[in-house]
């Protein structure tokens, strides 16, 4: 005998502020079902969630839930009142015989349970409250970016657990990677009506682009047909007036069905501008380092980003990442080292913590009111990239319309805030980019037209992300702050980096690796075989240094290249650079090499 669906909402009508959110909506979820939801900035996600989790009361429609099946909840923004340890909240629904289950998902999440919930950070809540639905092992589980403020680790240990449960699941999330890797349907919510799909997410966008263009398809036909019955109604009514008049009453529908089409939403028309070019060295550290209280955040570190460069910097919470971004641009002081900035730099910075907007403030007043963008004198007009514009229609190009132009920031959705924030930032010209965790909260489509917009960026982009898809598209150069204050600078995006780690595709994929029966050699063969030669160890001391030594004259030859008159007056001389800088490189990449094989061989 079939089993009955785990949860299934019929003719589900919910109305907020006398707009419709749903109407005659219906969803069925059966068991074993791994599920994305998705949708725009706004679309209602969040809130038809709670209606499948049973905390909003739709205004008609049933929701149907077979007895004794039990359903998880991780809502963006747990209530932790009440509570003064994070361990005290994530054992709260459980029985003392089952505390060791928060205690295990715990030691896979790397949290502490004894952390003060006045002192925790986003990243240790959403910890705490993933151990609680994980502990309780609900047959259905509701998870609403559970993503966010998890570094790649905690993501990554997810994705494992979440492939291996039996229980079914739907994700509201931001990161491609993450459903890519955990969907095997898509629920597509779009204008107040669920689309679902059985196929992983990665077929989604062309099932999505698919269904547009029949909508594109059918509105056309619509509008030509009424066009032809309304040329017909000015020039073709004649005596026969019974059926003319029907006909007139059918070419009155055919509007009504007309406007009662709801136009999709478009894209964002964000755009990046770079002012005048920066000089060809933007960003250079030499030695710097930063601990806090006794603990070392940052040893010795040199990084050089040069004009193009897009650098992403990843690792655990707390790892230093930020902090290190802010010492490069200058906001915080090294212990040690020096940081140079190149000529003409113009920056623009994106901050986590959106703390550059005023909660008070309405959308308007935090354009208006900046110092930055707003005209002085004209409260209704903005400068963007030089050009004025009025505040609504600037507001507009990122998807707000005239209404929420008042409204307060503390009413906006995470995404639209970093809409907002983006709006900001984007009104000025600039060459240096400091974005840090612009993705979250972003729906994918305008998550893809800033990934455009960043690649074709002339300037040069710092970037703090954990979305590992994201960082695959833009980076150039990964920073991994790897703990213990230590920094490896690694070429391309986050795929890049795992390869050059030598990591498996099991673990770029999150999934745990299998277990192996451990035998232990004799540990006198062991120093052996992992020791090096006397001069081996030397070699190792020594590449540091060379590698320095080869990157400086890279630079001073790339910068001497990187003046097209030397082509013209100097041409022997360009040649002889070209040829050298050609030298250098091959020379840097077998050090490099040679230094990797020592170190593994050390290590």
């Amino acid at each position: 005998m079939a089993r009955p669906p785990l949860l299934q909402l019929s003719d589900i009508a919910l109305t907020f502020g006398g707009d419709p959110v749903f109407a005659d909506l219906d969803l069925v979820v059966q068991e074993g079902d791994r599920l994305a939801l998705v949708g725009r900035n706004g679309s209602g996600k969040s809130t038809l969630m709670k209606v499948m989790a049973g905390l909003v009361e739709p205004d008609a429609g049933a929701r149907v839930l077979p007895d004794g099946t039990s359903v998880g909840y991780l809502e963006q923004d747990p209530d932790f009142s009440g509570f003064s340890t994070l361990g005290d909240f994530a054992v709260a629904t459980l029985g003392p015989s089952e505390e060791w289950r928060v205690e295990a998902a715990a030691e896979g999440l790397k949290l502490r349970l004894d952390a003060s919930v006045e002192a925790a950070s986003g990243g240790e809540r959403r910890r705490a409250a993933l151990a609680r639905l994980l502990a309780e092992a609900p047959e259905l589980m509701l998870l609403d970016e559970p993503t966010n403020h998890l570094d790649i680790d905690a993501i990554r240990w997810l994705e494992g657990e979440l492939s291996q449960t039996r229980a079914g699941f739907i994700l509201i999330s931001h990161d491609r990677a993450f459903l890519n890797a955990l969907a095997r349907g898509v629920l597509w919510l779009d204008r107040g009506v669920v689309r679902r799909m059985d196929r992983g997410f990665d077929r989604f966008e062309d099932w999505r682009d698919t269904i547009w263009a029949e909508e594109d398809l059918a509105r056309h036909k619509l509008d030509r047909k009424i066009k032809a019955e309304a040329r017909w109604a000015v020039e073709g009514i004649s005596a026969r007036r019974k059926r003319n008049m029907g006909r007139v009453r059918a070419l009155g529908d055919l509007r009504e069905e007309r406007a009662n089409m709801i136009r999709r939403q478009g894209t964002a028309a964000m755009a990046l501008e770079a002012g005048p070019q920066s000089g060809k060295k933007v960003i250079e550290a030499r030695g710097i380092s930063k601990a806090y209280d006794g603990k070392e955040i940052l040893k010795p570190f040199d990084l050089r980003v040069l004009r193009g460069d897009r650098v992403a910097f990843v690792g655990p919470n707390g790892a230093g990442k930020t902090t290190l971004l802010k010492m490069l641009i200058g906001e915080i002081e090294p212990d040690t080292g020096d940081v140079s900035h190149g000529t003409g730099l113009e920056m623009a910075v994106f901050d986590q913590t959106r703390s550059a907007l005023d909660p008070d403030a309405t959308l308007w007043e935090s354009l208006a009111n900046d110092p930055e963008v707003g005209v002085k004198g004209n409260a209704d007009q903005v400068l963007v990239r030089g050009q004025p514009r009025h505040v609504v229609g600037y507001l507009k190009d990122f998807l707000f319309d005239e209404a929420q132009a008042r409204a307060p920031v503390r009413s906006l959705s995470g995404g639209e805030k970093a809409r907002l924030l983006l709006a900001r930032i984007m009104a000025r010209e600039s060459n240096l980019l400091v974005l840090d965790e612009p993705t979250n909260d972003l729906d994918v489509e305008t998550l893809d037209l800033l990934q455009d917009l960043l690649g074709d960026y002339p300037g040069t982009v710092l970037l703090v992300s954990h979305d590992r898809d994201f960082l695959d598209r833009v980076a150039t150069a990964t920073v991994a702050l790897e703990g213990d204050g230590r920094a490896v600078t690694y070429a391309g995006g986050w795929t890049d980096m795992l390869a050059q780690r030598g990591e498996t595709k099991a673990e770029k994929a999150g999934k745990p690796k299998e277990k192996q029966v451990k035998t232990a050699p004799e540990p006198v063969e062991k120093a052996k075989k992992s020791g090096l030669s006397f001069t081996e160890k030397h070699r190792l001391e020594a590449l540091p240094a060379e590698i320095a030594r080869l990157e400086a004259e890279i630079a001073k030859l790339s910068d001497l290249l990187s003046d097209p008159q030397i082509y013209t007056a100097q041409p022997v001389k360009a040649q002889k650079a070209t040829e050298a800088l050609s030298e250098r490189q091959a020379k840097l990449e077998a050090a490099e090499m040679e230094w990797l094989e020592l170190e593994e061989k050390a290590g």
